[in-house]
């Protein structure tokens, strides 16, 4: 839990997420904003980057390998639904994407820049 703000200025506290679901649709979003949906006119179009990025924040919510991601969203459908993936990315695909991502200054760090609200949490 971090404080947002100071409660006497009339902000609230807001309580970091524990749901992978959350994480994955937070960062999706972030992606989608941050990055063009594919990195080459010339890309196979099977994830586009928001995915692949969404992936790699959630790689390191959960502290795995690519082969480890791979696994929980081959066993987590909920994940998968909310980034909208028909399929599962090979591990591979993963540390081309964030070596690639990387290089354009990306961070998949998700301390504390991916939160809920209380009413949110519940």
């Amino acid at each position: 839990m971090y404080w947002s703000g100071h409660m006497e200025r009339g902000l609230t506290m807001r309580t970091m997420t524990k749901s992978p679901v959350a994480v994955a649709k937070a960062a999706l979003e972030i992606g989608e904003k941050a990055l063009a949906p594919y990195s080459s006119p010339f890309s196979r179009k099977d994830f586009i980057q928001a995915q692949l990025f969404a992936i790699l924040v959630l790689r390191k919510f959960f502290k795995l390998d690519y082969r480890g991601i791979r696994q929980y969203l081959i066993d987590l459908s909920d994940v998968r639904d909310a980034l909208h993936l028909k399929k599962v990315p090979h591990y591979t695909t993963l540390q081309k994407a964030e070596h690639r991502l990387l290089k354009k200054g990306l961070s998949m760090d998700c301390s504390g820049s991916l939160s809920t609200s209380p009413s949110d949490a519940a």
